[in-house]
């Protein structure tokens, strides 16, 4: 692994527990990674998720200038400079892509009977993150047990993102499984694929000067997109084993 120069991580069920803030322990390790090589995250939360999540959560001291934020499944970059994240890019959809999103979303919901809107939920159902609209089955805030217990063997995500599909047009939009209760929308071909391409584009290196880390690498995952760039990928089960590959990335 001496090549390497950047290692991206997969968010929830890789760095942290669904939606929960980094270990004490975790955000240690990201420090000290950061003051080896650069670091990133790409998943598909926004970006005020990404700081309350992660970054507020490391030490004071790191190395900021070494990580890199990547929302919404890739579909905008941030960077750390003069004591604050800047914007790098950001394939932001329009209100009418928005809107016809949300109505895939509602449709799909009812013709699976998967999801009931009339019922209460844990947060807001349907989310927009400027990049990506994300469906959440059990709203936002769910809990972490309810959220593991609802679609264990992805079969309810896979009909729901069949459906809304269907309801949008292929050469617009991109559709796929988000986390282990929501499915995320964004613009045709941006995914994590698209983000890997212009981070490494973005800091001059080779593609498979970069590993990828992520939970979700099976086909149908949602870090099955990484396959098309030439990044190396490393799969874990948990936050244990991310844990191991960062120690031995620090040894």
């Amino acid at each position: 692994m001496e090549n390497l120069k950047l290692i991206m991580f997969d968010l929830d069920g890789t760095l942290a527990e669904s939606k929960q803030p980094l270990t004490s322990e975790m955000a240690g390790l990201l420090a000290r990674l950061m003051e080896k090589k650069r670091a990133a995250v790409i998943s598909g939360g926004a970006l005020s998720q990404f700081l309350k999540q992660i970054v507020d959560q490391l030490p004071k001291k790191a190395n900021l200038s070494n990580f890199y934020l990547l929302p919404t499944s890739g579909a905008a970059l941030y960077e750390y400079n003069a004591g604050e994240w800047k914007k790098i890019y950001e394939e932001q959809l329009s209100l009418k892509d928005v809107g016809l999103i949300e109505a895939a979303m509602r449709d799909a919901a009812a013709a699976t009977g998967l999801i009931d809107f009339s019922k209460p939920a844990y947060g807001e159902r349907i989310e927009h993150r400027g990049a990506q609209v994300t469906l959440s089955a059990l709203g936002q805030q769910a809990p972490i047990d309810e959220k593991k217990a609802w679609d264990p063997d992805h079969a309810k995500r896979y009909a729901l993102r069949a459906q809304i599909a269907e309801r949008l047009p292929a050469s617009e939009f991109s559709t796929r499984m988000g986390g282990s209760t929501s499915i995320d929308v964004t613009k045709h071909g941006i995914d994590k694929a698209y983000g890997i391409r212009k981070l490494c584009e973005r800091i001059g290196i080779f593609e498979s000067e970069a590993l990828y880390v992520g939970d979700e690498l099976q086909a149908g995952g949602n870090d099955e997109a990484v396959y098309k760039t030439d990044a190396q990928v490393q799969a874990v089960s948990n936050l244990e084993d991310t844990k191991k590959i960062i120690a031995s990335l620090l040894s």
